[in-house]
Order: C-alpha cells, then sequence, then structure tokens
C-alpha cells in the first residue's frame, strides 16, 4: 500500500499530470541550426499558390491557423475519391472552427484548371474557399511541395492516370511545422487526425495565451 501511495505521489508523476499533451514536430532539419537550442525540423516552405477562385494563396493565409494538406487529381481513377471522401469527413467535423483550414494541392495542373478545381470543390461540397482550397501551381511547385509535406508525388505514366502519390494528409501548425501524417485511405489513421487536431488547437491557444503575473 505504501508503495503505491508513494510512486503515485512522485516528482514524475506529478509533471506528467500536469504536462499538457503535445503532437510530435515531425520533418527534417537541412538548414544549418542558428543556436545551440535550433533542434526542430525545418518549417513547411514558403509558397504561393492559385486557389479554386483564381485567388492566390501564400503562408500567410494560414497564419495564426492550423491546417491539413493532401495530394490529388480531379481525374484520379484511383485512391483520390477514398482519401477526399475522409478528408470531407474531417472538415465537417471542424467546419464550424475558422483556425482550421484544408488545402488540397493538384498534380495534374494541366487538367485541372481553376474552374475545373472550382466545380470539384463545389462536386464534393465544399461551398467556402476561405476554409478549404484546391490549389494549383507548376509541378516542379507542387512536387517539391509534397516532399516538404512528407508525402510523394510524381508523373507516372506506367499507372492509371498517369501520376502516382501517396494518400498521405499533413497536419500543420500555425508555425508551418509538422505535426502528424496520417494514411487517408485508412478510416483508423483519419479518426486519430480527428482526435489529434484538438490536441493541437489547445497547445496553439496555451502558447498564443498571455503570460499571467
Amino acid at each position: 500500500m505504501a508503495g503505491s501511495l508513494l510512486a503515485a505521489c512522485s516528482p514524475d508523476s506529478a509533471t506528467t499530470a500536469t504536462q499538457p499533451e503535445r503532437l510530435p514536430v515531425l520533418g527534417l532539419k537541412h538548414n544549418a541550426p542558428t543556436s545551440p537550442a535550433d533542434t526542430l525540423p525545418d518549417p513547411v516552405p514558403a509558397f504561393r499558390l492559385t486557389n479554386q477562385q483564381g485567388q492566390v494563396i501564400t503562408n500567410q493565409t494560414f497564419a495564426g491557423k492550423v491546417y491539413v494538406t493532401d495530394f490529388f487529381f480531379a481525374t484520379c481513377p484511383s485512391i483520390c475519391p477514398k482519401m477526399q471522401s475522409e478528408l470531407l469527413r474531417v472538415y465537417k467535423q471542424f467546419e464550424g472552427n475558422p483556425n482550421v483550414l484544408f488545402l488540397s494541392h493538384t498534380i495534374d495542373p494541366a487538367h485541372d484548371s481553376i474552374p475545373v478545381l472550382r466545380d470539384y470543390a463545389e462536386r464534393l461540397g465544399v461551398r467556402d474557399a476561405s476554409r478549404w482550397h484546391f490549389a494549383t501551381a507548376s509541378h516542379d511547385t507542387i512536387f517539391a511541395l509534397a516532399k516538404a509535406y512528407m508525402t510523394a508525388a510524381q508523373v507516372d505514366k506506367t499507372v492509371q492516370g498517369g501520376f502516382a502519390h501517396s494518400g498521405a494528409f499533413a497536419l500543420i501548425d500555425s508555425q508551418r511545422r509538422i505535426r502528424g501524417v496520417y494514411d487517408g485511405m485508412e478510416k483508423a489513421q483519419v479518426d486519430q487526425l480527428i482526435q489529434d487536431l484538438p490536441l493541437l488547437l489547445k497547445e496553439e491557444q496555451l502558447e498564443t495565451a498571455p503570460a499571467t503575473k
């Protein structure tokens, strides 16, 4: 009995109880550290894309928000319909929260023009382009971003549709850091994303709250 009481009151247990749960910071570190404390992976690089409304979107579009991102193309005959259906489930779960945004990149910019992206978004049920951006840019830009988001996308004429890409969803915080990567083809992993989002939102809220004296 005494052993149990000592264990319950140990400093480690108390610390764990008061520490808020935090998601890991994922990714790679390409640049040399600027200080001994600079050990975290690099943030997602700056980008400039065009969404389904013909509006330019950049990192500033997502400033102060968290967002979920993926890669798709409108004529994808394989994994995209399932992926986007799962991502729509996440979108609907957080539809009322303006601090959660979504960003889907087309990997077929030659076909997926702005009108095509707008029609795709509307058929999916997304009416508010300010909450879920379906974006286009050059192949080089999109493929480089896919790598930065810890996923993969490339031209592959040997597969149906002409493009190969993973079904990953990446969760990004307000500092452009990757906080989770999930298989968009697996319901259980998408469920995990839905569970992780409130944790990240709580963390963001704690970090931006004014310090109490």
